[in-house]
């Protein structure tokens, strides 16, 4: 790495590491403000609250990292005009696209570790912080029992559990069916479980009372009570993939579950048949949002490389608007996408396509 490319750099990881030091305390003073009503009464102590907002710091970090690459541009690159860095570079032959290089190279970096950080550290971070909420502060509690849940174990096994019980781990009224890998619509066995309880040493389901029934043709049915017994000792059941852990997720927020689990959740609810446009949009969102990181680079960079006069306060406003109009943009096309008007995918990639075109066009007509 050459020494102007270091020069460059420390300036704007000085910069960005200055934006998200200064949002990250804005928005924990606002929450705290917010909600310092509920704290008293609760009696949190100063190390529960530091507690609470360690959980919380990485899903504001999720959200503000794009304001503090643009807040980085604007004023790494406004610093270098005004003290003629950036003519003295530009004399000595370095063109702009040269000097956005290394930048560029970080917010590449950044948002390659952004899509795991979102996507694997968020979600423990927030599965954590609504933990506390619903154990310290009485906020987001979740019932003791699970209803209706619907589980495809296998491409040609479905699971029905009318209903479970969190503290005893039971389930009541369960169903599976199993249907013909070929013609998955032609159901082969069904077995009606009364009550089912898990085993934590055998790792299995104990059960009460289960009816088996198995369907070799139309006219040809057998049926057979089943007492006493673990789920995978049936006779021609292999063991589900199924156990307390995977059940209590269905309880999680989709702002709890990591991509993996996300994708596995989607998935459930489709092949139940339900409306899975929102949680698609959301997923992909997930994945496209930290792109919004390179993004601000080229816009911040393009705006900024221009002598024009205001300092850092003129920045700082800059900042604010582009990041109310890009976040006010993704949050009007996720309506379409929402409502299925528009493809998933897309309704994700959509305010960065549109904000990338208008950076490269504006980074163009000032810089040429």
């Amino acid at each position: 790495m050459k020494l102007i490319d270091k020069y460059i750099l420390r300036h704007f990881i000085l910069n960005f590491l200055f934006g998200l030091l200064c949002f990250v305390l804005i928005f924990i003073m606002v929450d705290l403000f917010e909600n310092l009503d509920r704290f008293i009464d609760r009696k949190l102590t100063i190390g529960m609250l530091a507690l609470y907002y360690t959980y919380f710091i990485p899903d504001i970090l999720k959200l503000i990292t794009p304001v503090g690459m643009l807040i980085a541009s604007l004023f790494t690159v406004s610093r270098f005009v005004n003290y003629s860095e950036l003519t003295a570079m530009k004399s000595a032959g370095i063109s702009i696209y040269r000097y956005l290089l290394p930048i560029l190279t970080f917010g590449v970096i950044i948002t390659v570790f952004a899509v795991y950080f979102n996507g694997w550290v968020v979600p423990q971070s927030n599965r954590l912080k609504y933990k506390f909420e619903r154990e310290v502060l009485g906020r987001n509690t979740v019932s003791g029992n699970i209803a209706n849940i619907y589980i495809q174990d296998k491409i040609n096994r479905v699971i029905i559990i009318n209903n479970y019980e969190k503290a005893t781990q039971i389930c009541s009224n369960t169903s599976i069916f199993i249907s013909n890998k070929d013609t998955l619509t032609h159901i082969t066995k069904k077995v009606d479980i009364v009550s089912m309880k898990w085993d934590f040493e055998k790792k299995d389901w104990k059960i009460t009372t289960a009816f088996l029934r198995e369907f070799k043709s139309i006219d040809n049915e057998s049926l057979n009570i089943i007492k006493d017994v673990y789920l995978s000792s049936i006779q021609n059941i292999d063991k589900i993939n199924l156990d307390p852990q995977t059940l209590e997720k269905k309880q999680l927020k989709p702002e709890e579950l990591n991509l993996s689990e996300f994708k596995e959740f989607i998935d459930n609810l489709e092949a139940s048949g339900q409306e899975v446009s929102r949680e698609k949009v959301d997923y992909y969102s997930i994945i496209s949002f930290p792109f919004a990181n390179i993004i601000t680079i080229i816009f911040g960079v393009s705006i900024s490389s221009n002598k024009r006069k205001g300092g850092a306060a003129l920045h700082f406003g800059i900042s604010l608007i582009v990041s109310f109009i890009y976040l006010g943009f993704v949050k009007i096309s996720q309506v379409f996408g929402y409502n299925g008007d528009l493809n998933p995918m897309f309704t994700a990639w959509l305010a960065n396509i549109c904000f990338l075109a208008v950076s490269l066009v504006n980074f163009y007509r000032l810089n040429n």
